[in-house]
């Protein structure tokens, strides 16, 4: 492999077969004495998962190869600092370190190196040269940047600047750490986000349920942003990375929620079905559960599919991130309540599918009229009658049927099983209209 490809660096790690047969690669190529560096991984495949095998991966790189230390600084040199974390795999990794570069510029801070995405061998070896570390995701980079802490005295930037807040408390972190002013920076922000948080648009989303789970950086300060920001209520926090479990656990209480951490997806599912949220933020399988369950939902971390690499600069971090979280955020829930009201109307004179274009003389006749589109079937339902131990099947009158299409699609379920349950509850066969408003003014109360 050296003479092949001719590496500045050998990482040397066991396979799952070299594991049970007890082997060790690692000690074999130590002893080949190659011209390059040569670091050994113990990654023990059968107990732990990716985010440690990258998190320990990163450490010991840094462990083997930044061990210069750093030169004494020239008078006058600007502040300068590591951004720590960042991953090709990752959520929006690459435009969140080009937006937090950004941002450090502004304050007068340089960036050293930003690692372990895009970094090469000696720019590890520059490490310790910088002043302070940025760790941006501490599931990468967090025990890296506590070496470095006790082998050079390197301090760390642990707020994750996710949403206005807490990059306003980010810029004011790493101001204090390099000494400089953040005023001038937080003064001239240019985040949309306060604004339109407050606005009329985004005051009726007020109070909406979200449920939110994901790796445990983006998943906590999703959730963070979700309340204070955005005024949600958070029904459901969660993390697939045990090793944060703690600080999951904490978040999750200072919520009033309790949290879920798991790696299977059908207990995720399981949990939101029963959550019954409006909107879901998540990683890729929370968005095919969400589709499953009618839901609208949003990525917010890693795993993700090739749609969440967009070609556009989309970070998720910074004041610029900011913005794109709310636009992410609120929008599937927007175009719910629009995909709603063209269903209400779609028998209107003017917005019926026969009736054309407004623009073009709507009104006149179309010979190729679309066919309406047809009401949503409501397929029967076993129930479990409260006080029966028998199944009865519940049928729904064409008329409640129709009314039952009008609720919004993202709140219809929960509205059909509630009406569901009363029926079973009241001994309907059969729910009509009026059973369908009882069910509604019962648990209104």
């Amino acid at each position: 492999a050296f003479e092949r490809f001719d590496p500045d660096l050998m990482l040397v790690g066991a396979s799952c077969t070299a594991e049970l047969i007890q082997d060790a690669p690692g000690g074999l190529a130590r002893a080949l004495n190659l011209p390059v560096p040569t670091i050994t991984l113990e990654l023990p495949s059968y107990q732990k998962k990716e985010n440690w095998g990258a998190s320990e991966t990163f450490y010991q790189i840094v462990r083997g190869l930044a061990t210069e230390a750093p030169a004494p600084k020239l008078e006058g040199a600007k502040p300068s600092c590591n951004i720590l974390g960042a991953t090709a795999l990752g959520f929006r990794h690459r435009d969140d370190v080009i937006e937090i570069t950004r941002l450090l510029n502004q304050l007068g801070i340089e960036v050293n190196v930003a690692a372990p995405m895009g970094a090469t061998a000696d720019d590890i070896r520059r490490l310790p040269q910088a002043d302070f570390n940025v760790v941006l995701y501490p599931e990468i980079a967090d025990t890296a940047a506590r070496w470095l802490e006790r082998q050079y005295g390197q301090k760390a930037v642990r707020t994750i600047p996710m949403g206005f807040q807490a990059t306003c408390e980010f810029v004011r972190e790493a101001a204090a750490l390099a000494g400089v002013d953040p005023e001038p920076v937080l003064s001239q922000h240019g985040s949309h986000m306060p604004w339109w948080a407050r606005s009329v648009d985004s005051n009726y989303l007020t109070g909406k349920r979200v449920f939110v789970f994901g790796d445990a950086t983006h998943a906590m300060a999703a959730a963070r942003v979700a309340k204070e920001e955005l005024g949600f209520e958070v029904v459901g926090l969660g993390c697939y990375n045990r090793e944060f479990a703690r600080d999951v656990r904490a978040c999750a209480a200072e919520l009033g929620v309790e949290a879920l951490i798991t790696d299977d997806y059908l207990l995720v599912e399981e949990t939101i079905a029963a959550l019954q949220p409006e909107l879901v933020l998540g990683t890729q399988m929370e968005r095919h559960i969400a589709k499953r369950l009618g839901v609208p939902c949003a990525v917010i971390s890693a795993p993700v599919h090739v749609q969440d690499f967009p070609a556009r600069y989309a970070p998720v971090m910074g004041f610029e991130g900011a913005n794109v979280l709310f636009d992410t955020w609120v929008h599937p829930l927007v175009m719910g309540l629009e995909e709603h009201l063209l269903t209400m109307f779609r028998e209107d004179f003017e917005f019926n599918d026969a009736a054309g274009p407004s623009h073009l003389g709507g009104h006149a006749k179309v010979e190729a009229a679309a066919k309406p589109a047809p009401e949503p079937e409501i397929a029967p339902v076993a129930a479990q009658i409260a006080t029966q131990e028998t199944i009865s099947v519940l049928n729904w009158s064409p008329e409640a049927t129709k009314e039952l299409s009008k609720i919004p699609f993202f709140v219809r379920g929960k509205a059909k099983r509630n009406t569901e349950r009363y029926a079973a509850e009241q001994g309907l066969e059969t729910i009509s209209i009026e059973a369908l408003y009882d069910a509604k003014s019962h648990f209104a109360r």
